[in-house]
């Protein structure tokens, strides 16, 4: 014992293991609500109907490609009928097959005509273009399509994109990172206006001329760390508070009472955009439900570092954000170093969601957990990580909805092995194992044998056994 108080990493990983095994509780289809969705996501260039349905989900998260339909941004441009052809396709073989789509209309893959035009979210501009691209997808798609998001995780497109620069179209001020152009201290917050009262012009437009008819629903989706204080004190509570105001409440808050949180306001000052009244009013109840991607967690603390020379949205906020207290990490380790199993985060982060926002209704439109790409097949089905991140994740979700969450659907991250980003293959979130050595063949990973039995209303535990042998 004394080896291992030495070495608190150590000791956490046993007991977390030893917490693992011991657990025997068990989760069952029926724990959620009547008509409670289960669904599967995706980005936009991946399907596979037939083995989504085969494995009992009932709803298929997709993207919809802007420049796929339209290739120069605007109407005027032209329509790439391929595009809006595959896309009827796939929607009318989803439904074929009795599975409901769930369609994002812009998940960061701007037309680069737009770009190269007015820059893009930079320019108030996008708004119209936006709303004509919308009511495009609305008027073709809409009367199979019953559940829209405008945009995905609108928070780390203005922040990867304008103020780290890790992102497109890389920008960021150069104190920040190794970017060309860029102001981190007033182009994220620009970006994120422009995103928001896109959204609101396209729900406006949903509601008036296409709701009654078509009979569906629209939001957004915004993803947010759940931050944890890193100390009991009340320094640490407010980080932590903080730090959610300027990552979902920056969003979330605009469409839900019509103005930016009041601690934005307070510390970005200027340099954060103000709605007009008739903007506010647009704004205000711009959803039918919130959608939510949560992930994993942060410790917060109160942070003294903040420089009113280099200013950035990644310090506006005076928060502090860590991975580890006392050497020890917030979870259980994954692939990625920045990604750490915390399942409480999913249920606490609803309930600041109901608590906070007028107890929307909720869908949780992603969640899931990486793991090392290219790995031989064989250690790549047995995802155990996998499936029990999914099986405690659900757990506390349920737990959240027995207290009161209004949570309506949960769509896990990804149905296949994709292509993440500036990370490429490197990392994989599927269920699904794709051989890109091999005609792209499919291999239900553990996990989804998992979520098949789940979904079947069987009983399910935390420890499987192993599928394959070592």
């Amino acid at each position: 014992m004394e080896i291992l108080l030495q070495h608190p990493l150590l000791l956490f990983y046993l007991l977390a293991l030893a917490s693992s095994l011991a657990c025997t509780e068990s989760l069952s289809r029926t724990d959620f609500p009547a008509g409670f969705v289960f669904g599967a996501g995706s980005s936009a260039y991946q399907d596979d109907i037939a083995l989504i349905k085969e494995n009992g989900f009932d709803s298929f998260r997709f993207s919809i490609s802007w420049p796929r339909i339209l290739p120069k941004g605007k109407i005027s441009g032209g329509v790439n009928q391929k595009g809006v052809t595959f896309y009827n396709d796939l929607i009318n073989e989803l439904i074929y097959q009795g599975l409901e789509p769930l369609v994002t209309l812009f998940h960061w893959d701007l037309p680069q005509a737009l770009e190269d035009q007015y820059r893009g979210f930079l320019s108030p501009n996008i708004v119209d273009d936006y709303r004509d691209y919308a009511d495009f997808c609305f008027e073709e798609f809409g009367d199979r399509v019953k559940h829209w998001t405008t945009f995905n995780e609108p928070n780390y497109f203005a922040n990867g994109g304008y103020a780290t620069g890790t992102k497109a179209p890389g920008r960021c001020s150069n104190y920040i990172g190794n970017c060309t152009f860029g102001n981190s201290g007033t182009e994220p917050y620009i970006v994120g206006h422009n995103m928001l009262l896109s959204h609101a012009i396209a729900v406006k437009l949903y509601r008036e001329k296409y709701q009654a008819s078509q009979k569906g629903n629209i939001s957004i989706t915004v993803t947010s760390y759940w931050m944890v204080p890193k100390f009991q004190t009340i320094a640490c509570r407010k980080a932590a508070l903080r730090a959610l105001d300027f990552t979902f409440g920056w969003y979330v808050s605009p469409i839900t009472f019509g103005e930016y949180p009041k601690t934005m306001r307070d510390l970005v000052g200027n340099r954060l955009p103000r709605f007009t009244a008739s903007q506010s009013k647009m704004l205000k109840g711009s959803y039918d439900f919130i959608g939510v991607n949560y992930y994993t967690a942060r410790y917060a603390e109160d942070s003294s570092s903040f420089s009113s020379i280099n200013l950035s949205y990644t310090t506006d906020s005076r928060v502090n954000l860590t991975m580890f207290k006392d050497g020890i990490p917030i979870g259980q380790p994954t692939a990625s170093s920045s990604f750490y199993v915390y399942p409480r985060g999913i249920r606490d982060l609803v309930l600041y969601v109901s608590r906070s926002f007028n107890n929307p209704p909720i869908y949780i439109t992603e969640n899931g957990v990486d793991g090392k790409g290219y790995l031989p097949i064989q250690e790549a089905l047995n995802d155990s990580l996998r499936l029990n991140y999914h099986l405690n994740h659900l757990l506390n979700l349920s737990e959240a909805i027995k207290v009161g969450a209004d949570v309506r659907a949960y769509y896990m991250w990804s149905f296949l092995d994709d292509f993440e980003w500036e990370l490429g293959y490197t990392f994989q979130y599927g269920i699904t194992y794709v051989d890109y050595k091999n005609d792209l063949k499919r291999y239900s990973k553990q996990s989804a044998l998992w979520f098949k039995s789940f979904l079947q209303e069987e009983n399910v535990t935390r420890r499987p056994p192993l599928l394959y042998s070592e």
